[in-house]
């Protein structure tokens, strides 16, 4: 069975049994500062877990795209060592969200692994399964539910094994949604009815006879800090299931493998490379190591770059180009591919292998070669500079010598001098190098060098938490009306912020935050900044909004001033408020229900409207004029300007930067309609909408297009024709990044300043000069000979 089969049998099934298909994220972690890459099926519905998001389904499976290469889940420097470490790797997974709970999880996995091929499963040998469940500790007691269950499946008692916290418990972070696990273990040797060989001491023990293929999380609980560093547990008033099944673990088993090596899913990238260069591949060799490890860093260097992730000095970059150059070294160093660049064309295969299933793969195809290959020129100068400061530290010392760990280190963490040919020189020269002090003093540099960096803030940490005062109002749903309307009457006040709590009342000159049932302010999202205006009370009292912003999804929160008057708050169940038939209700019943009337800036929502469809429109022209590969990678929408940054290898050219602001400023002729359409976000990606990284799409979304020209998944407000714009004009090109640009632009009336600033000085210098405008340039040139003539003859 293949690994294309393997995957779609396991969607199939879990859509068979009510679940919702959910694509894989991208590995570029959308609005998740606590994670370098998706590592996991649940990280795209961390919240819905934790209770900040709601979705419209209860059930749902998907197959993720992880990487595991930086932070807590490292595998690098373990891959081609094993059999198992990858660092790209897919993660099959069915998730309940306060739906189902431990029995079905366990009748679901059951029924799939041993069930029959012909009925769609994968039909798996009882006799080679082991099951663990938690043992139980001092503070949570042995999962006997789960053991019970499996024995309901007809698992046998003496294959359900109990570990403790470190392998059958699940905890996201010190606090949040935590519960035990149980993993589903497989025998891969060749006596399964011996006793002597399929052992339950080589489960979670030595060895790749027995591995962990499948993880049932079951989250039960809620992990509280009652005080600095004490902590209890709560149950979850909904409990939920998060599982995930190994792919290519999966695939060694139904092909009849030892290695996930030798699948089908990786296989053919390693037979590649020894083509490349002619050489047979041989497990046991160097270079059969060093082929592993080019075919799996080639997966992740192809699927990040797709993603938007490019190599760089810094995070998920550096992390990246890390991948690369130890992929690049290994192929120069252990099989002679040195000359022409080779890593670029291991790149391409993996487009050819798994872009029938990943299409933005042969969507980003050129753009991951042309990557790739700067990436390794880049390398080979980088190389030749870090082994020049090697041989300049090494050649002080005395042979025999113990070497500098922190400065060796440092050459790994700066340059990407490999550790390998670290060791390598260290030996050829004769210094001491003895294995187990040489990685506990090279780790521990590095480690030293890593805190040091977090510390200064150049890479993420910690868990990115939402304040506890807006957890209060996770129910309260805020309706948008700014589509239709920039003021809204009758707006009923849920809740009333100062500082971290909910008050009362606000009083003149307090500064505070406001949440409302109704409103027309869009908060900051999708790269477009949150709208300002008034607030205007029954009684009088007036509020500026400065800022609007979403701290949980469906909740708007507005920064305010109080100008005059006073506000008076009661708080109302959260179960009331969120039809206008139960606000009238509230009005009866409740002596202190607070109305105000919310008026948006309506010039400054204006202007941003004109700069947000022009970044649609921006981003459809550079995909026209400089290739498919483009991909937004961040943009700001305000009222003054719009910035884009992008997805490109080189600085436009003239000609390049004329032809985008011609195809843009065309389409605001044209004055077409902006057409608003809300379909689930499955539906709009098969349709061609593009979805932007770094944002999180998920149930019904707004589809905004201008018809033969954009189309884009946005839930930002826009014009209602492209000739609201007015006009549009680039005013800077820049580098940000490697493999990164950013334009500026201005539209409107910025736009119409901008070439009045540009008459002015045009007019100026002509006056100075005495010249007509036509023959400004041949007169600045015939200045400037004279000044290099007068220069030489000086």
């Amino acid at each position: 069975m293949t690994g294309n089969e393997i995957r779609e049998k396991f969607l199939e099934y879990f859509e068979r049994q009510g679940h919702t298909r959910v694509r894989s994220s991208l590995l570029l972690p959308a609005n998740d500062p606590t994670l370098l890459f998706a590592n996991a099926g649940m990280n795209q519905f961390k919240d819905t877990f934790l209770g900040l998001e709601k979705r419209d389904y209860v059930r749902a499976c998907s197959s993720q795209k992880c990487l595991r290469a930086g932070g807590k889940h490292n595998d690098l420097d373990e891959v081609g060592k094993t059999a198992r470490h990858q660092t790209f790797f897919e993660m099959l997974g069915n998730f309940s969200f306060g739906d189902y709970f431990k029995r079905e999880a366990i009748q679901y996995a059951w029924d799939f692994l041993t069930g029959s091929q012909d009925e769609g499963k994968l039909g798996l040998d009882p006799s080679r399964l082991w099951f663990t469940v938690f043992g139980g500790d001092d503070e949570v007691p042995a999962d006997d539910e789960a053991a019970a269950l499996w024995e309901e499946v007809s698992a046998k008692p003496e294959r359900i094994l109990r570990f403790g916290r470190d392998d059958n418990f699940w905890q996201m972070a010190e606090t949040g949604p935590c519960g035990p696990n149980s993993e589903i273990n497989y025998y891969l040797g060749e006596h399964p009815e011996d006793p002597n060989f399929n052992r339950a001491d080589l489960v979670n023990g030595p060895g790749d006879t027995t591995m962990e293929i499948w993880n049932l999380v079951f989250m039960q609980y809620n992990r509280v800090e009652v005080e600095p560093g004490k902590y209890k547990l709560e149950p979850l008033p909904k409990p939920s299931v998060d599982t995930g099944l190994g792919l290519e673990r999966t695939a060694v088993i139904l092909q009849g493998k030892f290695s996930n090596y030798d699948t089908d899913l990786i296989r053919p990238i390693v037979d590649f490379t020894a083509r490349l260069a002619g050489r047979n591949y041989d497990p046991e060799t160097p270079e059969g190591f060093a082929m592993r490890v080019i075919a799996d860093h080639a997966r992740a260097t192809a699927f990040s770059i797709a993603d938007g992730i490019l190599p760089g000095n810094e995070g998920r970059n550096y992390v990246l180009r890390k991948i690369m150059r130890r992929a690049i070294y290994h192929g120069q160093h252990a099989l002679q591919l040195v000359g022409p660049y080779f890593f670029f064309k291991v790149t391409d295969f993996v487009v050819d292998l798994m872009g029938s299933t990943y299409p933005e793969l042969e969507a980003s195809r050129e753009f991951i070669k042309r990557i790739v290959r700067i990436e390794e020129q880049r390398f080979g100068a980088t190389l030749t500079r870090g082994l020049q400061v090697l041989d300049a530290l090494l050649s002080p010392l005395p042979k025999g010598s113990m070497p500098p760990y922190r400065e060796l280190a440092r050459l790994y963490d700066t340059f990407g001098l490999p550790r390998d040919l670290i060791r390598v020189i260290l030996q050829e020269r004769g210094y001491k190098v003895d294995e187990t002090e040489f990685n506990l003093g090279f780790n521990d540099a590095l480690l030293q060098i890593q805190i040091h960096q977090a510390a200064t803030g150049s890479k993420p940490q910690g868990f990115a938490k939402v304040k506890p005062v807006y957890q209060r109002f996770v129910d309260r749903k805020c309706e948008f009306t700014g589509y239709d309307e920039t003021r809204t009457e009758g707006a009923l006040i849920f809740g009333l912020i100062k500082g971290d709590q909910t008050v009362c009342k606000l009083n003149q000159g307090d500064e505070g935050e406001i949440i409302l049932n109704r409103t027309p302010f869009y908060p900051e999202a999708g790269g477009q900044v949150g709208d300002t205006g008034v607030l205007v009370s029954a009684n009088g009292a007036h509020l500026t909004v400065h800022d609007t912003f979403s701290p949980l999804s469906g909740l708007i929160v507005h920064r305010v001033t109080v100008d005059r008057g006073q506000l008076v708050h009661q708080e109302i169940p959260p179960q009331w408020g969120q039809s206008l038939a139960e606000v009238k209700v509230i009005a009866e019943t409740y002596p202190f229900p607070e109305f105000v009337t919310a008026q948006v800036d309506v010039e400054k929502r204006d202007a941003t409207r004109r700069n947000h469809t022009a970044t649609h429109l921006v981003h459809a022209a550079l995909r026209e004029v400089l290739g498919g590969h483009v991909k937004q990678a961040g943009s700001v929408v305000a009222p003054s300007y719009l910035r884009f940054d992008f997805t490109h290898y080189q600085p436009m050219t003239d000609d390049e930067i004329k032809e985008v602001e011609r195809l843009v400023n065309e389409q605001i002729l044209r004055n077409v309609k902006v057409e608003t359409d809300i379909m689930p976000v499955e539906d709009a990606i098969r349709a061609g909408a593009m979805a932007l990284f770094g944002e999180k799409y998920s149930g019904m979304m707004r589809v905004l297009t201008v018809p033969g020209f954009s189309k884009e998944l946005c839930g930002g407000t826009h014009v209602r024709a492209t000739g609201d714009i007015g006009v549009f004009k680039i005013t800077s090109d820049e580098s940000i990044a490697s493999g990164v640009r950013r334009i500026r632009a201005v539209t409107g009336f910025d736009a119409y300043e901008r070439f009045r600033e540009d008459e002015l000085l045009i007019d100026q210098v002509a006056s100075s000069l005495r010249t007509s405008r036509a023959e400004l340039p041949a007169v600045v040139g015939k200045l400037q000979d004279e000044l290099k003539k007068a220069r030489r003859e000086a």
